[in-house]
């Protein structure tokens, strides 16, 4: 079977757009969505589109029979929500934190153990967490219960580079910010440039980047 892509996540977005560049190439995908307006969207684009919803086990445990025997090559993490826009240390309410750490954080660490049987020899797996994760670079505490489940992300991905050393390539990556539904119209980028970078700096990764936190143009960050 040729090697396909893989994005989690893909309803909206960042994601979304990742499926349309990656079919306009004429590239595979296998994409999820957790309700059916996503996935019809998904389905239009010639993907292969599976419901998932990356904050309930009982969804993600029916993610692995679904991809068995696929090869994927390149594989997004997308999956992530912002939670309540704090400026300083209001502090979160418990259905707050679980939704947000549930599917920034516990989504991906329940996920992404799913896929190693289906990797490509040296695919490459990009995990978009967000510059607001690091704390070398923190000057704000806004937006803490975000940056919080982002930080943890970073970490996740840490040992997944570990987990994966000499089999694959994966990364954190920061999309910047983008004129998205989470970004704004106000923001920099708008979702195509931020999609293609986003590629361009997936598939240019070298062995040396294996486990880096890197921005959406491959410069490295502070984690």
């Amino acid at each position: 079977m040729s090697p396909s892509v893989l994005v989690i996540g893909a309803s909206r977005g960042i994601g979304l757009e990742l499926v349309r560049q990656h079919r306009a190439e004429g590239r595979a995908v296998v994409a999820t969505a957790r309700d059916d307006a996503g996935l019809a969207r998904l389905q239009a684009m010639g993907a292969r589109a599976l419901k998932l919803d990356v904050a309930s086990p009982v969804s993600v445990s029916g993610l692995a029979w679904q991809i068995d025997g696929e090869s994927f090559d390149a594989v997004w993490f997308c999956a992530g929500v912002y939670g309540p826009s704090t400026t300083g240390l209001q502090p979160p309410t418990l259905a707050d934190f679980d939704r947000v750490m549930h599917t920034n954080v516990l989504g991906a660490m329940q996920v992404l153990p799913q896929l190693l049987d289906a990797l490509a020899p040296q695919a490459r797996l990009g995990l978009l967490s967000s510059r607001m994760g690091s704390i070398g670079r923190r000057s704000s505490p806004s937006g803490w219960l975000y940056r919080a489940s982002k930080a943890a992300l970073n970490s996740v991905l840490k040992d997944l580079s570990l987990a994966l050393a000499g089999k694959a390539l994966c990364v954190a990556l920061h999309q910047g910010w983008v004129r998205t539904d989470m970004g704004g119209a106000d923001a920099d980028l708008d979702v195509a440039r931020s999609a293609a970078d986003l590629r361009a700096t997936l598939a240019a990764l070298t062995p040396a980047e294996h486990g880096r936190f890197l921005n959406h143009d491959g410069r490295p960050l502070d984690w």
